[in-house]
């Protein structure tokens, strides 16, 4: 199976998102994905990892590590890792919210993914945390296991965001009332939107982040 076909099966057009060369998917903005590293303990470390899609042919697909994160010491330690793509709600809101750690790089529910070279170019601080941008770069073309139409599911969505604000409640330059209200139009868009895998995930958020026993708090 061509990279052209995968990326016309995955429900993108070619010319308008092409598919950056080596990597199994096509990229546009930031495309959402789960990176697989590789610990000192040799086990694979999965974490939510935004993917900004070049702006011209040739250059390099580009992430940013915020924080001292296992992703960020696993990626000086290895020099790269696994980036998995995928769909499924509930591997993504584990792997953003959680510390899992696997004995293989690549697990259930991922549709595609790609090994790659992580090389640092910038560095800064912003609002006290300090962050690290990646080029990254495929070791070898991308596999692809699953192709999925390009259906578009809003309790999904709402989960996703759901993580990225979970992660921005104890920063301090985001307003922590914004945040929660966000959780709270996030948690009914999940329930009128979402399916059991979805409505799963959400819940792992509100465990791990605590966001209703927050919001509780400031009703009180």
């Amino acid at each position: 199976m061509s990279r052209e076909n995968d990326t016309i099966e995955a429900g993108s057009n070619p010319a308008a998102h092409p598919t950056p060369d080596g990597w199994p998917v096509a990229l546009r903005g930031v495309t959402e994905s789960v990176a697989a590293t590789l610990g000192p303990n040799d086990l694979w470390n999965l974490a939510a990892l935004g993917l900004h899609a070049p702006d011209e042919p040739g250059e390099p697909v580009e992430a940013t590590t915020w924080g001292n994160t296992r992703t960020r010491r696993n990626f000086h330690r290895e020099g790269g890792g696994v980036v998995l793509f995928t769909a499924d709600p509930l591997l993504f809101a584990t792997a953003a919210m959680t510390i899992r750690e696997e004995p293989e790089a690549v697990v259930e529910h991922a549709d595609s993914w790609v090994a790659v070279d992580a090389d640092p170019i910038d560095s800064g601080e912003s609002g006290g945390t300090s962050w690290e941008r990646w080029a990254l770069e495929p070791r070898e073309p991308g596999t692809v296991e699953t192709t999925r139409p390009g259906t578009i599911n809003r309790g999904c969505g709402a989960v996703i965001e759901a993580t990225v604000a979970a992660s921005r409640l104890d920063v301090p330059t985001y307003d922590t009332d914004m945040l929660l209200d966000r959780l709270a139009f996030f948690e009914q868009t999940v329930e009128k939107c979402g399916g059991p895998r979805d409505r799963a995930a959400f819940e792992l958020v509100s465990e791990e982040s605590g966001w209703r026993e927050r919001r509780d708090e400031d009703v009180i």
